[in-house]
């Protein structure tokens, strides 16, 4: 009867897990079918509907309105994610095993910085650019580059905080038994911690890459259209008539699917980070 019991429950929860998996699959279904029909059979009416007519027009020329958006997306992401990680990775060193007189006040400060919205900051960010770009003589505001010093700068407390509570992780004894024999700050940084970082490396970088592809509002007021990234370029697909849903929906596909990628390569590291120090830090 226990048996019977287990097994029936067994089932009820992969019945369960199946219902909310075709739930999560109904929009990527919509999105699919209505990327692949021509402009006459797509509308909100007929979303549900296979197309009559199966083309690959729409996604041709999504691909040719998002390409330069998409080429701006990964310049910002790809270097803005691993400076980020690196940033993170030396502050949280510091804040969790080379302790120094106010540690613990400097990274309170640290995390205060997580808690500012977006819209508080964007008039003074924009002046800092163009401050920053007469100053150094640098093309700052209006390109990649100063997008991508702003999500840096932004990323900081939370790579920072991810970073210190993985560390806190690593036995002191380790660090102890380095400045025994002789090794400095950088040195044990390099060759005991780094070393044993990539789950939290895996954190940081699939936050901070989704962070700065799915980003909208900072690219908006940060940088001009040549330099806009997929996730402008996507709201701009728009027809001045009639809404091109079709090609609406391959671009959609288009901009999402680096940070899937991502998610698949590095997801399996990246609960085990995120927790890590959940029980100790």
């Amino acid at each position: 009867m226990t048996r019977g019991r287990a097994r029936a429950a067994r089932w009820v929860r992969l019945g369960l897990l199946v219902l909310f998996v075709v739930v999560f699959l109904i929009p990527v279904y919509v999105l699919l079918v209505t990327s692949f029909k021509p402009l006459s059979e797509a509308d909100p009416g007929q979303a549900w509907n296979l197309p009559k007519v199966w083309t690959v027009e729409a996604w041709r020329v999504a691909w040719e309105k998002l390409e330069p958006g998409i080429l701006n997306s990964f310049l910002l992401a790809i270097p803005g994610s691993l400076l980020s990680a690196a940033l993170g990775s030396m502050n949280g060193y510091v804040l969790s095993k080379w302790r120094f007189p106010g540690a613990d006040v400097v990274f309170t400060l640290f995390l205060f910085g997580m808690f500012i919205p977006y819209q508080g900051v964007m008039i003074p960010l924009v002046q800092l650019m163009v401050n920053l770009g007469d100053w150094f003589n640098l093309d700052l505001y209006g390109g990649i580059p100063g997008l991508t010093l702003a999500h840096v700068v932004y990323g900081i407390p939370i790579c920072t905080l991810i970073f210190r509570n993985y560390y806190v992780t690593i036995p002191d004894e380790l660090i102890e038994a380095s400045r025994v024999d002789g090794a400095g700050m950088l040195r044990t940084f390099w060759s005991i911690v780094l070393p044993v970082s990539g789950p939290a490396f895996a954190v940081v970088i699939i936050w901070q890459f989704t962070s700065m592809w799915n980003d909208f509002l900072f690219a908006v007021f940060l940088t001009g259209p040549t330099s806009w990234p997929a996730t402008v370029m996507l709201n701009n697909i728009a027809g001045a008539q009639t809404v091109p849903y079709s090609q609406q929906m391959a671009a959609a596909i288009l901009a999402s699917i680096p940070t899937m990628v991502v998610y698949v390569l590095l997801g399996r590291f990246f609960m085990r980070g995120l927790m890590a120090g959940a029980l100790k830090g």
